[in-house]
């Protein structure tokens, strides 16, 4: 990781070398905490952060869903990330910006009512999540023996920290097992996300993405299926069988780290031509053109950093 300057947090600025927490803090113990990560690229009137106030309100429902009281609102800390940017001076192409919040030190035991909130904002330059030949040329991913875990049992809609060790566990034997990411079921066995990402596959002319009944509202996905409609192209929200995917045309990953990253292989199964699809390169090229402000059909996502 690539430090930077300075940490927002609870209100401060403090030194990145500084910003620390008690080994008792309560997360640390119990796993409730809510996470965000959005992303500021560097266009030509330089850094924009794209869908800000989606990626900070969805913040707060998080917290809201897991009980944590986060005591500012969405435009303080939409504020705050503007600031961290600017404050930490950075030249790099993208800045991935990390709020996040969690409870700190003062109480032990599961009930956590009584436990103090902690709100952070953290950014820092990082490159391509799942590597630049990646982006290129498709990765290889694993449908993995992890399944996403049913409502009944989780808050699949929360960006929880506690859901993370699903996704964990879960990219780790992708990776033990020579692959570059995880793809998760539901219970039911039908396609859930990846580790940390959405999951796009296209069928004869169509691009389909799964429903989001027990997984992350993804604002990347959103963000993919309305270019794609003003593209001209058919979208399907559905179910997903582990089958299809390995007969699709073409497949890829959404997600503000993942950005648009296509698949060539699935389980040793090539995906189409065993490289990046025509349509995911075109989604790709036209992601790109809107986060770099070269799109002004979509220049309202942006929150430019004067």
């Amino acid at each position: 990781m690539d430090a930077a300057k300075y940490i927002w947090m609870n209100g401060e600025f403090v030194a990145w070398e500084d910003a620390k927490v008690h080994v008792l803090t309560h997360t640390i113990h119990y796993g409730n905490g809510v996470i965000e990560g959005t992303k500021a690229y560097k266009t030509d009137k330089g850094y924009a952060i794209f869908r800000l106030n989606d990626h900070t309100t969805r913040l707060k429902e998080s917290a809201k869903m897991t009980l944590i009281d986060i005591p500012y609102t969405v435009e303080q800390m939409n504020q705050a990330q503007i600031d961290l940017l600017k404050k930490n001076e950075f030249t790099g192409d993208n800045v991935y910006i990390r709020p996040f919040a969690f409870l700190g030190y003062g109480v032990m035991g599961l009930y956590h009512k009584n436990a103090p909130v902690e709100t952070v904002m953290a950014a820092w330059e990082w490159g391509a999540y799942l590597g630049e030949e990646g982006m290129q040329n498709g990765i290889k991913l694993k449908i993995v023996s992890m399944t996403r875990p049913a409502n009944t049992s989780n808050m699949g809609k929360a960006k929880a920290t506690a859901n993370y060790l699903n996704s964990q566990m879960a990219k780790y034997e992708a990776i033990d097992c020579g692959y570059d990411e995880a793809l998760l079921l539901d219970d039911q066995g039908y396609v859930a996300e990846a580790s940390g990402a959405g999951f796009f596959m296209v069928r004869n002319g169509v691009l389909i993405s799964p429903p989001n009944d027990n997984s992350l509202e993804s604002i990347t996905q959103k963000t993919v299926i309305e270019m794609a409609q003003n593209m001209g192209i058919e979208v399907v929200r559905r179910r997903i069988t582990r089958e299809e995917v390995y007969i699709a045309d073409e497949c890829f990953l959404t997600g503000t780290a993942a950005e648009i990253t296509p698949v060539r292989n699935v389980d040793a199964r090539e995906i189409g031509n065993g490289a990046r699809g025509e349509m995911t390169e075109k989604i790709q090229s036209a992601y790109f053109d809107i986060v770099f402000g070269r799109d002004k059909d979509y220049e309202h996502y942006l929150t430019y950093i004067d």
